[in-house]
């Protein structure tokens, strides 16, 4: 495979996780950790059919079981995160807030032994969190105390991927079909935590069905496979600032599909967030001694 096939691929996760708000809101009212369940039992299912076809089912035996529970952790505790914040606030501002995590990351990393924390991350760090606070006051300096616990998620949720994105270059690598194991294990995980805590609601329509299957076969299924084979077999620094796509996709298709009005409050909460992701990580990549 050619880098410049695989970078493609890996960009087929940005796409895909640009869909992820729509189809949670398309699965109300399924509960949090139930929606966990039932999504990443269906990207599970997912990769072993394709590690079958592969043949790469035996390469599962030799991951550590500590790579294993990261990456089980870091897909349970992101999700869970994400799917509650968008039960408890706005879609579309939940969703700006969560997209935090690629400017967290490029920032975060200016803070790892070897790297440097220079203007362009702390510029690129107030113009995102600029737009999280204008979400937050909705443009009006209004502050809308019913939706602080989502909001208050979302951010938790930018927190996590981002830490997790991180961390997990100590980890080492594992083969493509290690998520395998992560989606089957945060199912595993998140069933019984649901059954403890959770009324167990499911869909009544066609339409709330169908974003489960969708999020399970796309944004929580196939996005993780194609982002694994990106990340390392293509150009990552072209897929780390196009994954700051997402957030204004996303938007954008909220607002298309009808489920977001048109606000000009969320068009320059997108500018400012995305803008300021692109300013951050003009600060990393353009350093010297880092290829491009």
């Amino acid at each position: 495979m050619t880098r410049t096939r695989a970078t493609l691929i890996g960009f087929g996760a940005v796409l895909l996780w640009s869909l992820l708000a729509l189809f949670t809101v398309g699965s109300t009212p399924t509960p949090p950790l139930l929606l966990n369940t039932l999504c990443f039992s269906i990207g599970g299912l997912l990769g072993l059919i394709w590690c079958a076809a592969t043949g790469t089912l035996g390469a599962l035996r030799n991951v550590p079981l500590r790579v294993y529970a990261f990456g089980i952790m870091g897909l349970f505790g992101y999700h869970a995160l994400y799917f509650s914040a968008l039960r408890l606030a706005p879609a579309a501002e939940a969703g700006l807030i969560a997209y935090l995590w690629p400017l967290l990351i490029v920032v975060f990393s200016g803070l790892l032994p070897g790297e440097k924390l220079r203007g362009g991350h702390i510029i690129g760090a107030v113009f995102g969190f600029a737009g999280a606070a204008l979400i937050i006051s909705n443009g009006a300096g209004s502050f809308q105390a019913q939706y602080l616990p989502g909001y208050i998620l979302a951010m938790c949720c930018a927190l996590t991927w981002s830490g997790y994105s991180l961390l997990s270059r100590r980890i080492g690598t594992a083969p493509t079909a290690s998520v395998v194991v992560f989606c089957l294990g945060t199912a595993a995980l998140s069933l019984p935590i649901h059954l403890m805590f959770e009324q167990t609601v499911l869909p009544k329509t066609g339409l709330g069905w169908a974003s489960i299957i969708g999020l399970g076969l796309g944004p929580v299924g196939l996005a993780f496979y194609v982002w694994d084979i990106g990340v390392k077999r293509g150009d990552i620094q072209i897929l780390g600032t196009s994954s700051y796509l997402a957030p204004l996709l996303s938007t954008l298709i909220l607002v298309v599909t009808g489920v977001t009005p048109a606000k000009p409050v969320l068009f320059w909460a997108a500018v400012l967030i995305t803008g300021g992701a692109l300013c951050a990580a003009r600060a990393s990549y353009g350093k010297p001694g880092r290829t491009r």
